[in-house]
């Protein structure tokens, strides 16, 4: 009889749990808020609108009117570092949504899910192995080259194994970004070589924070590098944390604000490190559970700060 009882608890429990996390904290935006010291002394800060993972299809409204809530903000840079969609036909709701950011200066990248169109798998096998096979097809199926071309039309930089500058508020911004690592797009040598020494910030942009990627990117001087991808492991264990990653990058660091590498190499050069929880999830596995769906707004403020 207590036998029965106690399972009969858990299956509640457990029923509860899964409506919580697919219903209510997937729905349940976050706007996080950090300080990175990057700028030259006495420079103004510089407000940086940082989003990722928005995975949008068709009839997300939450999630399309959180978007549009974004522009009362008023950043001075938009970073979206990829897997923006993951429909063909999100890509109208999506340019709607994101309005008057777009007029912002703004910069992105992809990710694999820009290109490929999700599939339905067992959500367990993260826990073993990332998903960077799933991506081993021939040709993409969604129109990522259409959704860059409306970001580009609207002036926002193209940073995929591309380099870009902009000024912004008086403030000189080298920027350098690679295609997804996630399905083996990145090319950084076409972007290597040392950041622009003149400029007042260097960021460094990519979809999964894979550390061989990172490490040159540090190695090569940038003083701030942007990435999504982890989903800040999407499924957290409160107490514990991420599961998983779904790339290279260690637990400790699937989401938040950190520094790469943590121990200083032989070069002595280290970024800091932002890697956003992101926005949505796949459509094949709409549930966040201790992680809530985010966007950053990163205050870069001066060094001596």
């Amino acid at each position: 009889m207590r036998a029965r009882t106690i399972a009969s608890i858990a299956a509640v429990a457990g029923v509860a749990a899964i409506g919580y996390a697919s219903v209510i904290e997937r729905n349940w935006f976050a706007l996080r808020e950090q300080t990175v010291p990057v700028l030259p002394p006495a420079a103004e800060p510089l407000r940086v609108l940082h989003i990722s993972d928005i995975h949008l299809t068709p009839g997300r409204h939450r999630l399309l009117a959180f978007l549009r809530s974004l522009a009362s903000l008023e950043p001075d840079l938009v970073v979206n570092t990829g897997d923006s969609i993951a429909a063909a036909e999100a890509i109208g709701p999506l340019l709607d949504s994101l309005g008057p950011l777009l007029d912002v200066p703004g910069a992105f990248v992809y990710g694999s899910n820009d290109l490929f169109s999700p599939k339905p798998k067992n959500p367990a096998r993260y826990l073993w192995r990332t998903s960077a096979s799933d991506h081993d097809r021939d040709e993409p199926d969604l129109p990522a080259e259409k959704l860059g071309g409306e970001l580009s039309a609207a002036g926002w930089l193209d940073l995929n194994n591309q380099r870009g500058q902009l000024t912004v508020n008086g403030l000189s911004i080298a920027l350098a970004g690679v295609h997804d690592p996630h399905c083996d797009r990145d090319r950084y040598d076409l972007v290597a070589g040392p950041a622009d020494a003149e400029a007042d910030v260097r960021l460094g942009v990519l979809h999964s924070p894979e550390p061989k990627i990172m490490d040159l990117f540090a190695a090569d001087g940038y003083d701030l590098l942007l990435a999504g991808h982890t989903h800040g492991g999407q499924l957290r264990v409160p107490g514990y944390g991420a599961l998983v990653t779904n790339c290279g990058i260690d637990r400790d660091r699937v989401s938040g604000l950190s520094m790469h590498p943590q121990v200083s190499p032989e070069t002595g050069k280290t970024a800091w490190l932002h890697v956003s929880a992101g926005l949505g999830t796949s459509p094949w596995a709409p549930a966040r559970f201790a992680c809530r769906p985010e966007a950053t707004l990163l205050t870069l403020a001066p060094r001596s700060a």
